[in-house]
């Protein structure tokens, strides 16, 4: 994440913080006049005045709380969507590079499930099951993998695909 998008979002929640402040006070202060009009002595009729003031600046401040979270709704939203999109486009990136490193490795089609299944972070057993066939046959063809792909194990075949990504800019963060 960028410096931006950080200094965005310690914004985000000081503005929401501060919405929620305000709405807080207008809550206690409704709440308040509610109980001293129940409970308390009656007001003069500068206290009458006095107390309206008090209760169109709560109003506003509820208003005004009401808008500024619409607003953060919004960006939030927004933020989502973009953030939605970069995902499609890293699996999309990931999965259009596994194919291409699955053809340079001349993968069979069994090895290339059995790739896919043990890039996901399934068990032998589990993709054995998934296969219908035997852990055996699952050990051997990941160890047919890691040989044709040049590493020793399951993390340092996923080390492969994280580094190209990172090496293609997806993962490089975004200029302020």
């Amino acid at each position: 994440m960028s410096r931006a998008t950080l200094g965005g979002g310690v914004r985000f929640t000081v503005t929401l913080t501060g919405i929620l402040a305000v709405q807080a006070m207008c809550t206690v202060f409704f709440v308040s006049d509610i109980l001293l009009g129940i409970f308390g002595p009656a007001p003069g009729a500068a206290g009458w005045q006095l107390r309206d003031i008090a209760q169109i600046a709560a109003a506003c401040g509820l208003v005004l709380g009401v808008v500024l979270g619409a607003i953060a709704l919004q960006r939030q939203r927004a933020m989502n969507r973009k953030m939605e999109a970069q995902i499609r486009a890293a699996s999309s990136a990931f999965h259009s590079l596994m194919h291409e490193r699955f053809d340079d490795w001349g993968l069979t089609p069994a090895e290339r499930d059995v790739a896919v299944f043990a890039l996901k972070g399934l068990t032998l057993a589990e993709i054995a099951g998934l296969r219908s066939t035997s852990e055996g046959t699952v050990k051997a063809q990941t160890a047919a993998i890691y040989r044709k792909a040049g590493v020793s194990g399951r993390a340092q075949l996923l080390s492969l695909f994280l580094d190209d990504l990172m090496d293609d800019g997806l993962a490089r963060p975004e200029a302020p």
